[in-house]
């Protein structure tokens, strides 16, 4: 029998390598390992999320426990309320004149202080008129002059007629003669125009107020030679007494604009600060702009105010209320008191010291008060403790707390 050789043995007498498959087989046990963590973690947060909550404290704890919050009440009015348009304005003066210089020369005298309120004609600038009393003197002498040469022309053009009545001149004398006459006429008129034109030149030399309006600060002083036409003023004079705002609504609101003006009636605007706290002036509509702006889908308007103590000033920005119409016999709460809920709107009611909620749809706002529907009149609603309040929560009213609205829309004293 032929002996069996043993198997070759490595020449280092190292181990062989492990087979691949128990290396695959270790990599899966740990992935397994891993999956089966994962699981378990996910179970015990899922126990936890479904454990009751502990009971509340702080907000909210006192409904819960049964206790009574004290509330601050309001009582609903019945009252009248004003739809007003706010929007944001600019003060402009109905005129505004930059002055500057119709003729070049040399400024003899200011005549007016910075900040001067200014009567119409009043003097302002002096300009040396002498050059210009030169001018108008000249035209004046070629006027002269030439009226006495169109005199003369007419007397002869008597005696040519009546030379030709005599038939002592051809006619073509007498022809001529009449034709120098209106050559005469017109050479006049001429003169007449440049004595004119000179007068005006010579007025231009005497600057005064266009209208009564406050001047800004001094531009020009004596000595300076100023020119015609140039682009810088003179002086700048604004009027602030009366005094207009411009501002612009939306142009869906001119629906309820339009009427009340083609009815005659008064729209007052009042124009406030610009945190639209303190309300500087009250006015009046005065007019709308003829084109709606396509860009923005606003309308501009004017509204004029007297301004007698000057508190508006020109450029200033405001804020503007125009009251567009007056709601009657509405029922009034303070806007404090209602809260929101996504899209819907409600108020505490309190009923038998329980707050019962209660939907509303509100309306016009004037102030710290809003026209409401969904209460009535003498209702008495919650103003404060929101925080706390849940619905059918006990409530206890609080003494000394704020005032109801009264029936004009206003806090009572």
């Amino acid at each position: 029998m032929e002996e069996k050789s043993p198997p070759p043995t490595r020449p280092d007498n190292s181990p062989q390598p492990a087979k691949p498959h128990s290396s695959i087989l270790r990599r899966a046990i740990v992935w397994l390992l891993v999956l089966i963590a994962f699981a378990g973690l996910f179970l015990l947060v899922l126990t936890q999320k479904n454990t009751p909550a502990a009971p509340r404290t702080g907000r909210g704890a006192a409904a819960m426990a049964g206790l009574n919050i004290t509330v601050v009440p309001a009582t609903a009015q019945k009252g009248n309320i004003g739809v007003y348009q706010e929007a944001i304005g600019t003060v402009t003066p109905v005129y505004t004149a930059s002055v500057t210089s119709q003729v070049t020369g040399l400024v003899e005298a200011v005549h007016y202080t910075e900040g001067q309120l200014v009567q119409k004609g009043d003097p302002l600038i002096d300009i040396d008129p002498r050059p210009f009393e030169a001018q108008l003197k000249q035209a004046e002498g070629a006027l002269q002059k030439d009226q006495q040469v169109l005199e003369q022309a007419k007397m002869d053009v008597q005696r040519y007629r009546d030379a030709w009545a005599r038939q002592a001149i051809a006619k073509q004398i007498l022809d001529d003669q009449e034709k120098l006459v209106l050559q005469d006429q017109g050479t006049v008129k001429t003169d007449e125009g440049v004595v004119q034109y000179d007068t005006v030149q010579l007025s231009y030399c005497h600057i005064t107020a266009p209208f009564t309006g406050r001047a800004g600060l001094r531009l020009i002083d004596p000595g300076n030679v100023v020119q015609a036409d140039s682009a810088t003023p003179l002086v700048v004079i604004t009027q602030e007494q009366p005094i207009t705002v411009i501002f612009t609504v939306p142009e869906d609101a001119l629906g309820q604009i339009q009427p009340q003006l083609r009815h005659g009636h008064t729209l007052t605007v009042d124009a406030y600060d610009r945190a639209a706290l303190t309300k500087i002036a009250s006015g009046k509509l005065l007019t709308i702009d003829n084109q709606i702006d396509t860009a923005t889908g606003t309308v501009k308007m004017r509204a004029i105010f007297d301004n007698k103590n000057g508190a508006l000033f020109p450029n200033q920005f405001v804020n503007t209320r125009l009251l567009v119409t007056t709601e009657n016999n509405m029922t009034l709460i303070p806007t404090s008191a209602i809260q929101h809920n996504g899209q819907a709107s409600f108020v505490y009611l309190i009923q038998k010291n329980v707050a019962v909620v209660r939907n509303i749809t509100p309306g016009a706002v004037d102030g710290p008060n809003t026209a409401v529907a969904g209460i009535q009149p003498g209702d008495v609603v919650a103003n404060s403790s929101f925080e706390k309040l849940q619905p059918n929560s006990k409530v206890v009213l609080a003494k000394g707390g704020a005032p109801p609205a009264n029936s004009n829309g206003s806090t009572a004293p």
